[in-house]
Parts: C-alpha cells; structure tokens; sequence
C-alpha cells in the first residue's frame, strides 16, 4: 500500500522536495521510496542525534520488508582531537565497511560530518577480513601476528571488541563487527570446534561453523604501513620527528589516542564513502545540508588554525583528511536528490507534498475527569474525515503495552497486538497496539492511517529498554579482588598475619610439582602457602595499603592482635543480635500482595532489571509482605537503579493503604525524585507530593493538612519532615535515601522512627560484599553491583585548569547533542567563571546552579538542563546526589583537589548514565601546590574507572568507613590490625555461634583448615594457564568451592574457556573432593603416600569412637590409632589413582550412616 503519492522519477542530477514531513514521515517516505527503487539508497542527516533518532524509525517501518538499513555512526570526536572513538562505534563502522561494496539494496543514513571525513581506500578491509571454518588447519603463530597487525589487542581476558586471548588450545577473540566473541578449540594444528562466548560469564553459548574476523581499526598497523606512514609523515612535516610522541608511538608500533586524524599517512591514497556506493544510488538530505556542511568545514578550519601551531603534534590540512564542501557537493549532484522538508509546501508552487501530517497534540490529563479526552476527539474527528481510518498505538515496552491497552478501553477502544507496521497497514483492524520505541507519530489523513506513539499521550519519551542478557554473574568478579593483588600487596594469613605477596612459585616438594603462594614478613622472613590452602588467605582491607604493618614469623603479637579483636566481635555480635531479636520480637504491619497490579507496576520499568537489582527488588518485596518489620539496607554505586527498588517497594505499600514517606538530603534530590514517582506512579491513582523549601509556606500547610487526612500516599521530603510535627494517618513505610548525608541530629531522629514502621535505607558509599555474609542476619543488606547494559565507563582524566582543555571538553560533547556539568563550588565567584565560559565557548548555552539560589529559581533552572533547553550547567556541589541527566556525559569538576574520594567517585556519577563515552576532567589550579594526600587521591580515582568501582576503589578507605558505618566507629582500629576480611569472618562466626547458644569459638573458627598431602603433583601448569592472576582465581575459587556440584561447575567452565585439564591440574579436583569430605568429618589433615597414610581428627569430629575401633579391629595390620587423634593405614598405593579409590573409600566408611 502507498502512503502518499510517489514522486516522479529522477534522473541523476535531477532534485525535487518532498514538504510537510514530520520527523516519523521522513522515515516512512524513504522506506517507500527505497523498497521501490532498484539501487541503493543514501540518506544523509544534519547531525549524528539525528541519525539515530532516523534510524530507529527507519528499522520501524522497514520491519519484515526485505529492506536493510545500515548505519556509518559517527566517531563522537572533534576534528583534531587527542581522542580515539570507543571501540563500539569502530566495530558498527567497519561492519558497514565491509558489507557495502556488495549493497546493492537499502538503506544507509550517515550523519553529514561522518560523511565529510576521508576513510580508508576500499580494498582494505576486505584483504585483511580472513574467514576460519570447522576442520581447517591453523598456524597458531600466524594468526597471533594476524590478529595484532589487525589492530588486534592481547589480553588476559576478552570483554570488549578488538581483543584476543591464547590459553593453551583454546583462543578467544572478540571480533569486529559482530554482538559476542567466539572461542576457537584447537586439536594439534586443526580448528576443533567454534563456539560463541558470553563476555560476561565467560560461558558457551552455542557452536558456529564459521567466524569472519574483520581488522579491528580503520587504518593498518604492519610493517609496510608504519614504514609509509613515517614517510609520508617526513614529506608533510619539517619538525624534529623524534620530538613528536605521535611520530615516536607509531615507529613503535603503538597506535596512540586521536592517531585517526592522521590517517592519510597510512595510505598512498583514502577514500571518501562515496566510492563504497554503488552508481545505482537515490539520495535524500534535508534543506539545512549546505549551510550545516559549510558550518562543519569552517569549525574544521578554525581547529586547525588553533592547534596546528604546536610543532610536537602538527596537524595535516584539512583537506587531507576531509572532504571539502565543494567536493561533497559535486557527489551529492551526480545523484538523483530529494530533499525532505518539514514546512508544509505551498500548492501553488507545484512541489510534492507528502500527505502525511504530524498527530496534533493528544497529551494525557491526570488531573481531568476523563484523562483521554483529547485522544478521544481526535478519534472521532479522524474518522469522521474518511471512513474506515485506522490507528495504530505505539508504546516502549511490553509492560507500557498493557499500561496503554488499559487505558484506551476506557474510551471503548480495544486494539489488537500487531508485530510490524506491514502487518497492521496490510490488515483491516481498525485499532492496533505494537512495542518499540518509537519518537513521533504521523497521520495520513488521505489513506485513512495514523500512528500514535506513547511520548504523544505521555509526554516526555520514557527511555528505551535496554536488553542485557541474563547472564549468571561471573564468579571471577567475586574474587577480583584477589585476581588483582599486585606484587607487595599485603594479605593475611590467618595463622601467621599480615605478610606482602610476592608472587606464585612452583617448588619440587617431595619429587613433586606443587605451586605456592609467596609471602614475605617482618625481617623479609619468607613463607611458602600452598595454593590448596589458599583458603587461608585473604585480602588485607583496610587504610593504607603501603603502612599495613606487617608481622613477624613466630612472634605473639598476632594471636594477640586477634584475640583483642575477638573479644571487640563478641560484643558487637551480642549487641547487633539483641538489636535483632528485638526487632523480631515485635509485630509489624504485613502488606498484602496484589499479583496482578504488581506486574503491571513492575512492566512499565522503561530498563531490563540487572540481576542484582531484581534480587533486590525480591528481597525487599519479601520483607513487606511478611508481619516481622523490614530493616534492609540496598548498597550500589551511583546509578545503578536504587531508586527502582523504592518505587516498587512503595508501589506495595501503597496498594496495600498505607501512607510512604521518602527522606532525601537535599531539595533538588527531592524535587528530580518527586517528578520520577509523579511519572512512575501516572497511571495509578497515586498521589505524591513534596515537603521541601521549593513550596511556599501556605503550600506546605497544605501540603502537611493532606497528609495527616490520608490524601497524600508517598510524600518525598528534606529534613523538614524530621521537625514537623506530621500525624500521619497511616505511615507504614520510610525510605531514607543516602542516609550518610544526614547530620548525627537527624540520624538519631531517625532512629526513633524507626521502630514504629518498616524501613529501607539506600547509600552510594560502597560497602563490600564481604559484608553481605556477615550483616545478613542483623542488618538485611542487597547490594547492587551489576552496571546497566549498555552504561560505558567514564574516561577520567587529571589536567591543569588551562582555556584549551576546558573549550575542548565542552565543544566535544555539545556538538554530539550532550550536555556539560561544569562544577565551580564557590558561589560568590560563580557568575564570574560562568561568564568567562560563555566568552570561551561562544557555541554554548550556559546556565547556573546553586545552593543560595531562590528556591524556585534553582527549581526553573533545573527543569531547563533536564527538557535540554541549555547545555552547560555551571553549578556548585549541589548537583551531587540523585539528579539524573542521561543527555549529559561530560562534567568538568574545578579545584579536584579540594575534595574527598568519595565526593569525587559520587560526583562522577552524574555523568556516564547512557551508552555514549562519558568524561570526567579533575582540575587542578595552574600555579598552587597539591598535597601528597590530593595526589594520591586524584591518581586512585583516574584508576578506578570501571563501572562499579565505588565497591574495589583502590585505596579501601571507603572499605573502612562502610564497615564503621554499619558496626559503629570503634571498631575500625581492629579492622586496621588484622584486617577487613579476616575481622568479618570473625565476626560471622561470632554471629552464629551467639545464636545458636553458644560461646564463640574463635581459635576453632580460625583454625588452619584441612590440610591434605597426596604425595604426587598438583597445579595449574604455566603452559595451560599462562596468567598468573587468573591462576590465583581459579585456585581461590577451588579452594572456596563448597560441594561436589561448585566443583563439578568450576571444572566445565575451566574445560570451556581453557581447554582440557593435564592431569596434574585433575588431581587439583581430586584432592579438593577429599578436602570436602574430610571437612565434613571434622578432620585436620589427610595423607597418603606410596604405602602408609593417616588421617588426623579434631577434636570436634563428627566421626564415632566405635566406628574407627571396629575399623581397627577387623583390619589390625592395615589400621592402627595412634595418639588417640590419628588413625594410620598401611597398604600398597603406588598408583595414584588407586591411592585416590582408597583414601576416598576409607573416608566414605567413617561417615555416619544417613
């Protein structure tokens, strides 16, 4: 079916314009338009936002119609940068690359700027894309110089594209181009098996027969290339070459940040896009692209008038790098060429007009009798125009889907689920309802069809859901900590205390093989641990890693160190159990669960929960619907969907009539949650309202009045509420967000609450995971630790304060539609900075944002960053807690050196909460002195700058001031002695020996272990395993597996990700099988050698007396107990596997009969 009346057929050269187009109609006119023309088809956008927003409606209406769209995304840096683009964008790019010289049908949409810049010649990515199959043979040395001369980057493991992995027989790649890496299983020199892999888990997902591996950049890295390229570089420039770092880091074969715009140097000659297309090609642009393309061309000019200057970095000529407008025009006039406009055309003038209209304002009203009226009459208006009009409903999600179906039937409207927009224009449903996330809606008044969409009825656009897959969390992140223990670490051990890890070492033992972990002491007095009695060893959390006071070997003063410790841990354990029991001793308030409505609720979550996130929802739900009161704690870094958690926990209480109340540190954190919870909680009667200094006096009068009639169901309010005397009518859930930003005051008025309702606290300070053992059972306690799909770590960098760095920040992320924090926390000079940026970057809309400033002011100013209405905020701290802007991805954080870790860590939160490159720039004043401390602290967090970092930020001071935080402050100088780890174990045990009735045995809960000695090698070879710290892991990891089936899973996936087991690493397993039946015996050490063996029991063993005396008695030459603790057998185990069956079967006998 034709939507609108097709144009007349253009030859090359020709141009016509097609008016009246909303941005959705552009969309649906090139895909008509494409589907009928036998060639390729071009569209080129004004700038990058628009080519995503273009081409997501494009995928929209090209759905089951046989019509690719292809993407050439644009690298998100200036002209000139010092930046390299994420290797995301890279891999999109060189997918289209490669798949365009055989295109002769579609759709490509490439921003203009992307256009302008010259790539690669055409031949390159094809003649260096090499195809490996099922069976084929394999020259391991030759793929390894393929791979890196590729652009390949050698790793440990692979997470990211463009990154490759040897272990043994096995090699991983994360190829360009494609969503998930593969996993290639040699057999001597053939391709055994091709496997698809889970970056995340590091599991198999399924078997290929075939993978494709395209270069991993956009220009070569080979021998030749260099070679040309310093030759080029030679006949371009006359500088010294060897005071250029470029120069220098491309003669070493290092492919430095921003080397893309040098990228003529590695060819003879580059190409434009143009010479990827076909000559079969109709073009489409908009009616701005000669003044955008001119726009581009001068700030190109300008860039390299400013930058050209310095002789370490000089820069080539624009036109060697881009394509200058009058050539891009002399292309773009080769082709046929419509442009698309969206000014109605004026019928006299003889031109195209689409008839297709945008949709006039349909908003919901919440506040009206009928919320839909407006929808309602355009209805019937739109029918009454032509019969038999249909519509169709566009909505976010699945769980928006049913929202919206919902609502429509309260205006008789029924629609039917459809797949595609083919399937709805080809049917004869009148009404009907599709899931995407679609921006704007169009009418065709002519053909009787209309498309609404959600962000018309609902105003602002609820966020795409971002899909990740259910991955099971990888266990390596668990142990991170240990995996990443650098030379010189300290640990402890739990024997001989604190020591400094010096590495893996393998020792003949016996005539056996065996691995050891190093460690040195007081003295440099060394101890050998073997690494099955890694177990034994844990991290040393706590303050300074480079003080950590290391003991001495035989020396007292550790068990002394301990036993103060353990007498602090009984106390605390006794005081947090009474607070326990107390709290279970009363009678709360049981929410009643309404299946249905919760589903609902929980559909209309515009993400994909991450698996912490939803066992934190679970968890809290679990609390509410139970009589005992809800004390939990919810710990995750900044943005990782906290806020989530609350609402459905309030949505719970809510539905079962009880009154929430929300406590936040600061009026803007109320005033960003008050507008979420308004838009969360839209299609609920729900009413939710704000005690804060944005509200007049007479407005909080009311605003109290409603809440103690029961009008108000959630109320979001600042520490006004603590002093207000409020008669809720029936408060029955608190939610204290970032409680460590209360003063000591209002945490001691919260305290008193706190018995009277259920409450849930949420912090950004980073406790750790360790804690989630210990604290389960006093302080219920979910810990949110999984970044959102898609959220890409934040680049942090430290820089002098200097105009350049500052213009360069702000003009790279403006220019790809982002937004600027700009933080200044010194309010009187404020205005100045402000002003001087303006002058700066002329190309910026600056606002300002401050503590002082009046409330409704500062509440105006926000509400504009957020609809984007300017795009640099110049703000004080106020900006630090909860105010999400996803659009901005770039914040500039003046005098870094003033701040503490976490102020810094959680300020930088604010940025990254989307899928583009976020940055973060700590500056530093030109001419002042940084303390040692404010180095120290700017270093460890440009380190940290992985997603979740808040939890291993490397200096633990925040370990510390988590754990004071939830065990009080005095026993931070315990932790300081033994440790983090070491004192939460203790406190474990301490914990559930107290609840069971008994005392705390801590030389027993802190005893050695099980020590077991077979006599014969066991290890994870160098040449099966070659990383050391992924050799420590997978140690740990076995030495803390629990059961038969933890061993069983370890096993699979080392077999998967590393190839088969030697035999050596085989009886690894072996032993660990006995270690977990010995310890269920409650024994002290197995050995066994060539003839005799013993076993030594403790003295809390679960094995009976009469079982070893008749063991004894019917074999009195292969038995004997000695010492009373020791049983010892002598019989023939030259074979190892024989001496296995036998140590295993005696150990079977001597376990109790079930």
């Amino acid at each position: 079916m034709n939507i609108f009346n097709q144009q007349p057929s253009l030859k090359p050269g020709d141009k016509c314009l097609w008016g009246g187009l909303p941005s959705s109609g552009r969309a649906l006119a090139v895909v008509e338009s494409a589907l009928k023309y036998s060639g390729l088809t071009l569209i080129i956008t004004d700038t990058a936002q628009q080519a995503s927003t273009q081409s997501r409606a494009l995928e929209f209406f090209a759905a089951q119609q046989n019509l690719s769209i292809f993407t050439f995304p644009d690298w998100e840096t200036l002209p000139y940068d010092i930046f390299s683009p994420h290797q995301d964008i890279i891999s999109a790019r060189l997918q289209t690359l490669a798949k365009l010289p055989n295109a002769n049908h579609g759709v490509l949409i490439v921003p203009l700027t992307t256009l302008m810049h010259r790539i690669a010649p055409i031949d390159f990515v094809a003649s260096r894309t090499f195809c490996y199959s099922i069976g084929e043979q394999l020259d391991r040395g030759l793929l390894q110089d393929q791979l890196s001369r590729a652009g390949y980057k050698r790793v440990d493991t692979v997470y990211e594209h463009g990154e490759f992995a040897f272990r043994g027989s096995i090699i991983d790649v994360f190829p360009m181009g494609v969503k998930t890496p593969f996993r290639m299983d040699l057999l001597d020199d053939d391709i055994e098996s091709l496997r698809l892999f889970d970056p995340e888990s590091q599991r198999t997902l399924e078997n290929v027969e075939q993978i494709e591996l395209l270069p991993a950049r956009e220009f070569p890295m080979d021998k030749e290339s260099i070679n040309l390229f310093l030759n080029n570089w030679h006949e371009r420039f006359d500088h010294n070459p060897t005071k250029c770092p470029v120069y220098r880091d491309i003669k070493d074969g290092i492919a430095p940040q921003g080397i893309e715009y040098y990228l003529s140097l590695f060819f003879e000659q580059t190409a434009t896009l143009f010479d990827y297309l076909p000559t079969n090609l109709q073009l489409f642009t908009s009616s701005g692209i000669e003044q955008a393309a001119e726009q581009f061309w001068s700030d190109i000019n300008n860039r390299y008038q400013e930058y050209g200057v310095d002789p370490e970095r000089p820069l080539l000529k624009p036109e060697e790098i881009f394509l200058p407008v009058d050539r891009l025009f002399h292309e773009i006039k080769k082709r046929p060429r419509t442009i698309l406009d969206s000014q109605p055309i004026d019928p006299a003038a003889h031109l195209q007009d689409s008839g297709i209209v945008p949709v006039p304002d349909m908003s919901v009203n919440a506040k009206q009798t009928s919320p839909l009226q407006k929808l309602h009459d355009f209805l019937i208006a739109f029918e009454a125009d032509k019969a038999g009009s249909r519509v169709l409903f566009c909505a976010e999600s699945s769980g928006r889907r049913e929202v919206l179906t919902d609502l429509l039937k309260t205006i008789q409207v029924h629609p039917t689920e459809v797949d595609s927009w083919l399937q709805f224009v080809d049917s004869d449903l009148q009404y009907g309802i599709i899931t995407y996330p679609l921006e704007q809606g169009i009418a065709c008044p002519n053909n009787g069809l209309c498309l609404i969409t959600e962000g018309e009825l609902f105003g602002q656009q609820v966020m795409q859901r971002r899909r990740r897959s259910k991955a099971s969390e990888s266990p390596d992140y668990i142990f991170k900590s240990l995996a990443e223990l650098k030379i010189g670490a300290p640990v402890v051990h739990i024997e001989h205390g604190v020591g400094r890890y010096q590495g893996l070492v393998t020792l003949d033992v016996d005539k056996t093989a065996q691995e050891f972990l190093m460690l040195s002491y007081a003295n440099d007095a060394k101890l050998y641990v073997p690494v099955s009695s890694l177990h034994l060893i844990s991290r040393f959390g706590g303050g300074d890693q480079v003080a950590a006071p290391l003991n001495h070997l035989g020396s007292d003063k550790w068990d002394k160190a301990k036993q103060k410790a353990a007498k602090q841990v009984r106390d605390t354990a006794a005081e947090l159990l009474d607070i326990y029991s107390r709290r279970a001793a009363r009678q709360g308030f049981a929410c009643s669960a309404n299946e249905q409505d919760y589903l609902k609720f929980s559909g209309d979550f515009a993400f994909e929960e991450t698996a912490d996130q939803q066992a934190a929802i679970d968890a809290v739900r679990q609390d509410l619907l139970s009589a005992q009161p809800m004390d939990r704690l919810v710990c995750g870094d900044v943005g990782f969907g906290k806020t989530e958690v609350a609402m459905r926990a309030a949505f719970t209480a809510v539905s079962s009539g009880k009154q929430v109340v929300i406590l936040v540190p600061t009026t803007l954190l109320a005033h960003q949650h008050l507008q979420n919870f308004r838009d969360r909680f839209a299609n609920w009667p729900v009413n939710v309202e704000e005690l804060s200094r944005f509200r007049s006096g007479k407005e909080q009068t009311a605003v109290i009045g409603d809440t103690e009639a029961g009008k108000v169901d959630i109320l979001i309010s600042t520490h006004k509420l603590l002093y207000a005397e409020i008669n809720f009518k029936q408060l029955g859930l608190m939610i204290i967000d970032e409680e460590h930003r209360f003063g000591v005051r209002q945490k001691e008025k919260i305290k008193s609450l706190r018995s009277e309702v259920d409450i849930l606290t949420m912090t950004a300070t980073p406790i750790p995971r360790t804690l989630n053992m210990s604290m389960h059972s006093i302080r219920d306690l979910s810990i949110i630790a999984t970044p959102p799909a898609k959220r890409l770590s934040v680049k942090t960098f430290v820089r002098k304060q200097e105009s350049r760095v500052t213009r360069e920040a702000i003009l790279r992320e403006i220019l790809r539609g982002g937004q600027v924090y700009f933080l200044h926390n010194d309010v009187k000079s404020i205005q100045r900075v402000a002003d001087e940026l303006a002058t700066l970057v002329p190309e910026a809309r600056i606002n300002i944002a401050h503590g002082q400033m009046r409330e409704r002011n500062l509440e105006q100013v926000m509400s504009d960053f957020y609809h984007q209405r300017f795009n640099v905020l110049v703000c004080t701290t106020i900006i630090e807690t909860g105010i999400d802007i996803p659009s901005a991805n770039t914040i500039l954080i003046g005098r870094a050196d003033k701040f503490g870790l976490a102020q810094l860590h959680q300020l930088r939160g604010r940025v990254g909460r989307s899928h583009h490159q976020a940055y973060a720039y700590l500056m530093l004043p030109q001419d002042k002195k940084i303390t040692s401390d404010a180095t120290k602290r700017l270093e460890a967090i440009s380190a940290a700058d992985q997603l979740g970092s808040g939890f291993t930020l490397a200096t633990n001071d925040l370990e510390i001031r988590g754990a004071g935080e939830l065990l009080g402050e005095e026993q931070s100088g315990h932790i300081q002695a033994i440790g983090f780890t070491l004192y939460l174990e203790m406190l474990d045990s301490a914990v559930a020996a107290i609840r069971n009735g008994s005392e705390p045995d801590f030389d027993e809960a802190l005893n050695q272990g099980l020590e077991v000695n077979m006599h014969m090698p066991a290890l994870l070879p160098d040449d099966y395993l070659p990383d050391v710290n992924m050799r420590l892991t997978i140690y740990k990891r076995l030495a803390d597996c629990q059961s038969e089936s933890d061993l069983h899973e370890l096993q699979v996936e080392m077999i998967d990700r590393f190839g088969l087991l030697p035999e050596v690493s085989k009886t690894l397993f072996k032993l660990a099988e006995l270690r977990l039946v010995g310890e269920q015996l409650g024994l002290k050490k197995i050995e066994a050698g060539l003839t005799r063996g013993r076993l030594q029991f403790k003295s809390t063993t679960i094995v009976e007396p009469i079982t070893i005396i008749k063991m004894v008695q019917s074999k009195p030459s292969t038995y004997r107990l000695q010492n009373n603790d020791q049983l010892s057998f002598t019989m023939d185990m030259e074979n190892p596997e024989q001496r296995f069956s036998i140590v295993h079967n005696i150990l079977q006998g001597l376990l109790p009969p079930t």
